[in-house]
């Protein structure tokens, strides 16, 4: 991304150029979605919000595998986004499937399933910050070509501004309503963590992992265990259900 003054590259115009022609009733945040897996030509595209080692949920999905993508990361803790946020560059998987070793044993199965060949993930950040990362994902697979690389990483840097933009005008502590709107964010299981903490004496973070492993043996959705855990059916101490 240009420097403030900097006159911007052909590249970067033309993404901008493309967000700005997008149907002007998608939402801002569905409009960044859709403007990705165009670029880049990808079968489809989503943004996850990652604050600390806690994924916040999906920004926005193009169509249901995407959002079924989201949908593991965020339930399993592992996947292109959360690699590609933690290690802070891109993680590419051109064949997912075909992969001699799997780097994401629960994730990769059921994508695969969905029809998920290759898959992306490409930091979100501005400086320093970190706020979560972009997936991109092909029902073919392959490599970025070096243009499709060069996109996505623009992009990437066009999505993180874009999203503090948003947010910018919301009350500390709240979610812009925009962008809680248009996206997936599980709060539930936000709660369940804070609560799960208080029972444990551990980080949220922590909390949130007991919470997706307790669902992940169980074979339950992660969403419906945490409602067990605020409804005061479900302790992780040694009390049972209140």
């Amino acid at each position: 991304m240009p420097k403030r003054g900097a006159v911007p590259d052909d590249r970067l115009l033309r993404i901008l150029t493309r967000l700005s022609s997008v149907e002007a009733s998608s939402s801002g945040s569905a409009r960044l979605c859709e403007v990705c897996a165009d670029v880049v030509v990808m079968s489809g595209a989503g943004i996850m919000l990652i604050s600390g080692d806690v994924s916040q949920g999906s920004v926005c999905s193009t169509n249901d595998v995407s959002a079924l993508i989201e949908e593991l990361q965020y339930t399993l803790g592992e996947g292109p986004c959360i690699d590609a946020y933690h290690q802070q560059e891109p993680v590419l998987e051109p064949d997912l499937a075909g992969a001699i070793t799997s780097r994401w044993l629960a994730f990769t199965p059921p994508a695969v399933e969905a029809g998920v060949q290759a898959v992306f993930g490409f930091p979100l950040r501005i400086g320093a910050a970190r706020i979560g990362a972009l997936n991109l994902y092909r029902d073919r697979p392959g490599p970025l070509t070096a243009d499709q690389h060069a996109d996505a990483l623009v992009l990437a840097g066009v999505a993180a501004r874009s999203l503090i933009a948003m947010q910018a005008g919301a009350p500390s502590g709240e979610l812009a309503h925009e962008l809680a709107v248009s996206g997936d964010f599980r709060l539930v299981v936000h709660q369940a963590s804070g609560m799960i903490s208080v029972q444990l004496n551990i980080g949220v973070g922590d909390a949130l992992l007991r919470l997706r492993a307790h669902a992940f043996a169980a074979e339950r959705p992660l969403v419906d265990v945490a409602k067990d855990v605020v409804n005061r059916r479900l302790r992780f101490d040694d009390h049972g259900p209140m």
